[in-house]
């Protein structure tokens, strides 16, 4: 195999991998609130809450929210002000976000299902560019990255919130157990879907720690970079600008 990318602890072909995470989505895509709420206690939507205020989304400005399928990020930016087309490349998870949108009575955001490597947007269109808990699923990371940085206007910030591996002694340790060992049965009683969760949990142990994924960033162009860890690391929020 002349190239190939992880899936999980697999190596694949690029384009395997790209069906495959998209097979995972569409699987869990009707779940994936209600997992997120059991797997982490509640606490991502406090990430989120943390991840937004980052942002600082302004009145007015346009703001890409990549993988962003089921609204979470999109509407507190919107609650802001900010004009926000919200971009993913599976169909089911954007149709979540679509009913979960028309339930809240939210109106005005833009639904695009888009690749992150190769997206359809002129260059120079957003002030800024939101992804959480997407980027380790990207097929190849550093084109979205690539991406991230041309459509963004000169000026735009990039805000990247992602899982990572936590540094405080003890609790790396439990975490590791209870995300490989009970994730994958709380996927499987909740969402009907084990193997889906026992691959999300793997993608975030072959991320690249925080300050590989710092240089990934500089690398794709982004100045003035900068990494947040929450909870020692367990998850981190990344930022950087085009200058």
């Amino acid at each position: 195999m002349s190239e190939s990318v992880s899936f999980g602890y697999e190596q694949v072909a690029p384009e395997e991998k790209t069906e495959r995470v998209g097979a995972v989505f569409s699987s869990v895509a009707r779940k994936y609130d209600v997992m997120n709420d059991a797997m982490s206690g509640g606490m991502h939507r406090l990430w989120k809450d943390r991840f937004v205020r980052r942002v600082k989304p302004q009145q007015g400005e346009a703001i890409l929210d990549m993988a962003g399928g089921t609204g979470d990020i999109a509407f507190r930016l919107a609650a802001a002000g900010a004009e926000v087309t919200v971009a993913d490349i599976n169909q089911d998870m954007l149709d979540v976000g679509i009913e979960r949108a028309m339930q809240r009575g939210i109106d005005g955001l833009v639904w695009s299902c888009q690749n992150a490597e190769e997206l359809a947007f002129p260059s120079r269109t957003f002030d800024a560019y939101t992804i959480a808990f997407g980027i380790r699923n990207v097929t190849r990371i550093d084109k979205a990255l690539t991406e991230a940085h041309r459509v963004l206007k000169f000026g735009g910030r990039f805000f990247c919130l992602e899982f990572s591996t936590t540094e405080w002694p003890g609790f790396r340790e439990a975490y590791d157990a209870y995300s490989h060992k009970l994730v994958p049965r709380i996927g499987k009683v909740i969402a009907g879907d084990e193997d889906s969760y026992r691959y999300l949990i793997e993608s975030i142990r072959r991320f690249p720690s925080m300050p590989e994924f710092e240089a990934m960033i500089r690398a794709a162009g982004f100045a003035q970079t900068r990494v947040e860890p929450i909870m020692g690391g367990l998850v981190a929020i990344h930022s950087g600008w085009k200058v």
